[in-house]
C-alpha cells in the first residue's frame, strides 16, 4: 500500500516538475535507437534499461535513468529512495530529491540503513549527478563508472 501511494504521488508531481523545475532541453533519441548503441555503451545500456522496465523515455527526465544504469539500481520504490540518498551523497542538491528523502524516510524508516549505505556510496564516488549524458552515450558504462568511482 506505501508502494502505491509513493507511485501515485511521483506520477501527480513528475509533469510539473518536468515543466516548471526542468530547464534541460529534450533529448532528440528514441527508445528503438538506443538499441543500436555499440555493446557496453552508455547509450545501448540506457536502452536495455527501458525495455526491460516496460519504460518510455521521459522528456527531460532522460538523466534519471541513466542514473539507473550507472549506479545499477533497481525501479522498486525502496530502491528509487535509495538512488535519491546516492545522489545526494554525491553532492545534488534539489527540491524534488529533498521531498523525495522526506516522504521515503517517513514511509520506510525499517530500511534508513540501506538508504545510508547508499548515501555512502554515493559520498564516495566522484561527482558525476550534473554531467551532459546525452553527449556520453558512446562511452563504455565501465569506463564511466571506473572514472568516477560508481
Amino acid at each position: 500500500m506505501k508502494d502505491h501511494i509513493i507511485e501515485k504521488v511521483y506520477e501527480y508531481t513528475k509533469k510539473p516538475y518536468q515543466k516548471y523545475f526542468k530547464r534541460n532541453k529534450p533529448w532528440e533519441i528514441d527508445k528503438a535507437a538506443l538499441l543500436d548503441y555499440p555493446e557496453g555503451s552508455l547509450g545501448l545500456g540506457l536502452g536495455n534499461f527501458l525495455y526491460k522496465n516496460h519504460f518510455d523515455i521521459q522528456p527531460k527526465l532522460e538523466d534519471h535513468d541513466i542514473i539507473h544504469v550507472l549506479t545499477d539500481t533497481g525501479v522498486s520504490v525502496r530502491e528509487e529512495i535509495g538512488m535519491q540518498y546516492y545522489l545526494l551523497g554525491n553532492g545534488k542538491k534539489s527540491v524534488y530529491l529533498f521531498l523525495v528523502l522526506l516522504s521515503g524516510t517517513l514511509f520506510y524508516p525499517k530500511h534508513i540503513r540501506y538508504f545510508i549505505q547508499q548515501y555512502k556510496r554515493g559520498y564516495c564516488a566522484h561527482s558525476f549527478y550534473y554531467l551532459n549524458f546525452s553527449n556520453m552515450l558512446f562511452m563504455p558504462v565501465q569506463t564511466i563508472q571506473k572514472t568516477f568511482k560508481i
